[in-house]
């Protein structure tokens, strides 16, 4: 698909409504996190510089369609004021007379937040009557939100086909990207899937093991795959319930050319704990009291090699229970490697999903692959192959 960008837009003295995700984490009213502030900082700039007005809109929490003093984005203008070093004016209300009035008083390069969109029934709805009402307050609309892209909501689809519609500058991040990760990826292409469950997984898996070269699965839905082949997996989390849809990946896998990496060898441990004694086990020699909680050595130095070969790798999910040393070892050996490549320009290195920041965080590498997406649910929706609601309504072909 193609989209429109900001660098064609008219900007001087426009109304630009834009849909930013500061759906941050809060604690006794501060953020405690202000990763998602500083991701609409770039769309904000170029917006101001080019003599806009910047109208910022976005979801907190789940209000579900009532007002909720808690749920009030109001706590945010401060930390955005300092962000881009500028005033920021809040409107205590989206649509209607107060956004009226605080939007009237604006003048070239001013920014404006406004109230949560979720106050609003319609938000979720994507009630046409309600982005009515948002896109009266605007000339140009732009999305940067990719996070909120796979909800269908008045401000994220309905709003788009009511105004100039143009992604931001997070969004076109973000998309590119996406596109050079499985949309025209150079080959090979490597993935690494891992996480505890099959089951919140299928259709992911169904859908790159028709895309790439290669295929490498961890953590504990590997343990479901080495039981349907018939491997012991001790006290291991497994589903059993789950093996012979296990069975018809590998089978898909093969038809499609995509070789599966399952695990060689595993980490055993008698308890998921700290300080527990870890064991490096062959697949036939997990005890029936053993809990498999990571990757072994031979099947990281697999992985590696596997990298090596590969042009693009897209990871979704750790390859062990990385939050408890010593169980973080294959997590992290394996992206210290990607990122190394990736720094060298030998691997195009895309992640995403919120255990997958958390495990390259842990590994000291998140700013150092190609890129990640703290996208959550839209990340992994793409993933899956399944359109974005809100990346559709850019498309300008």
């Amino acid at each position: 698909m193609t989209f429109k960008t900001l660098d064609s837009a008219e900007l001087a003295g426009k109304r630009a409504l834009v849909r930013v995700d500061f759906n941050v984490p809060m604690a006794d009213g501060a953020v405690t996190d202000d990763t998602r502030l500083r991701a609409a900082l770039p769309t904000i700039a170029l917006l101001r510089a080019g003599g806009a007005k910047v109208i910022l809109l976005s979801h907190f929490d789940r209000p579900k369609g009532k007002r909720v003093p808690s749920m009030s984005l109001a706590p945010l203008v401060a930390p955005l004021a300092a962000l881009i070093g500028a005033p920021v004016a809040f409107a205590d209300d989206c649509v209607g007379e107060l956004a009226d009035r605080a939007i009237a008083a604006m003048k070239a390069g001013d920014v404006l937040l406004v109230e949560n969109l979720r106050f609003h029934a319609g938000e979720e709805a994507n009630d046409p009557v309600f982005a009515a009402a948002l896109a009266r307050n605007g000339d140009l609309y732009v999305n940067d939100a990719f996070s909120a892209a796979h909800r269908a909501h008045a401000s994220t689809e309905a709003i788009a086909h009511r105004l100039p519609a143009f992604a931001g500058e997070a969004m076109r991040r973000e998309l590119d990207a996406l596109d050079a990760a499985l949309g025209r990826p150079r080959s090979p292409v490597l993935g690494i899937v891992g996480g505890s469950k099959v089951s919140t997984k299928l259709d992911l898996l169904r859908n790159l093991v028709v895309k790439l070269d290669q295929l490498a699965i961890g953590g504990g839905m590997a343990n479901t795959f080495l039981a349907a082949q018939g491997h012991p997996v001790g006290a291991s989390f497994f589903e059993q319930d789950l093996a012979p849809a296990a069975r018809d990946i590998m089978a898909l896998a093969a038809q499609r050319d995509c070789e599966l990496l399952l695990p060689l060898d595993v980490v055993v441990a008698k308890e998921m704990a700290p300080g527990q004694t870890a064991v490096i086990r062959g697949l036939d020699a997990v005890t029936t009291d053993d809990r498999i909680l990571d990757a072994g050595p031979a099947t990281v130095a697999r992985l590696v090699a596997a990298m090596d070969r590969a042009k693009t790798l897209i990871w979704n999910g750790p390859l062990g229970v990385f939050e408890i040393p010593p169980f973080d070892g294959a997590t992290t050996a394996a992206a210290r490697h990607a990122a190394a490549l990736a720094m060298t320009g030998e691997l195009i290195a895309v992640a995403g999903g919120g255990d997958t920041v958390s495990a390259l965080r842990h590994a000291g590498v998140v700013d150092d692959f190609t890129f990640v997406s703290t996208a959550g649910g839209a990340f992994l929706e793409w993933m899956e192959g399944i359109p974005l609601p809100g990346v559709l309504a850019l498309n300008a072909a």
